[in-house]
């Protein structure tokens, strides 16, 4: 595996890659979930690069950017364990300057639930994945489910400006009590990650609801916030369409149901596709 820190470095270490290219991007402190994206690209594609890089410009102010776990060595050595290509790594100055060019969510899909709680987030996460889209020369790249409204937007981007790599989606990893792997569970003591499950519940409540024949979206997400009671605090439940148009009945195969919560320091996300 070859690690690179600078854009140059990156460019010349591709020069020595032949056939397709699976790409993973991350902002280290990796888990299972990571790995999961990790393999399949592996599976996939001749060559696999992963980016470790926090990235400042999808943090508000106030959030966790200086706090957000950082764990080079351990990342390292899951990506050459996993049988990563490239692993890239680059510094602040190396992905900005400081007079840049920006790019924007979209007016509607973007200011939505995760973008109206965190207004301006989507900017910088997208303005970052077609910078490392770009610089990857990626024939597909691996986003995990878990973050849907982020995949949504990314796939987007791809066919507004005609990027030519695919977006793979992957589903979401859980530990064995069904808690959404995430690196900010890193935030929660025991006790937190026990009531932290009512996530994972309220979505198992909507899916049982579903099975049994209920599809109205007020009746599912009064019994999902019966469910999330455990949380310190429900930012939403929302049940949308795959391109995140509000529903008022679920429709099989269209629909995606979502929920945000803090428990203990972390915000945490979690959803299911039915």
């Amino acid at each position: 595996m070859v690690i690179v820190r600078t854009v140059e470095e990156l460019q010349k270490a591709k020069e020595g890659l032949e056939g397709s290219i699976g790409f993973v991007p991350t902002m280290g402190a990796l888990h299972q979930g990571h790995l999961s994206l990790i393999q399949r690209a592996r599976d996939e594609n001749d060559q696999v690069i992963v980016s470790v890089f926090v990235n400042p410009t999808q943090f508000l102010e106030g959030e966790d950017l200086d706090a957000y776990p950082r764990r080079e060595a351990a990342d390292t050595q899951i990506c050459e364990r996993a049988g990563v290509d490239i692993l890239f790594m680059p510094t602040i100055d190396q992905m900005y300057e400081p007079d840049e060019l920006c790019i924007g969510a979209p007016a509607i899909r973007g200011y939505i639930l995760e973008g109206e709680k965190r207004p301006g987030h989507f900017d910088g996460m997208l303005q970052v994945v077609m910078k490392l889209l770009n610089l990857s020369s990626a024939t597909r790249a691996y986003f995990g489910k878990k973050d849907a409204q982020q995949l949504a937007l990314v796939m987007q981007m791809v066919r507004n400006y005609f990027m030519p790599v695919e977006i793979v989606p992957c589903e979401i990893i859980r530990d064995e009590k069904g808690l959404a792997l995430s690196s900010r569970n890193a935030y929660m003591n025991a006790e937190e990650k026990r009531r932290a499950l009512c996530l994972s519940r309220s979505l198992k409540r909507a899916t049982k609801m579903v099975m049994s024949g209920e599809f109205d979206a007020e009746t599912i997400k009064k019994e999902m916030n019966d469910v999330l009671q455990e949380a310190d605090q429900v930012e939403y439940v929302a049940i949308v369409s795959r391109d995140f148009k509000q529903l008022e009945r679920v429709e099989i195969g269209n629909t995606i149901i979502l929920v945000a919560a803090w428990v203990g320091k972390p915000r945490l996300i979690d959803n299911i596709w039915i």
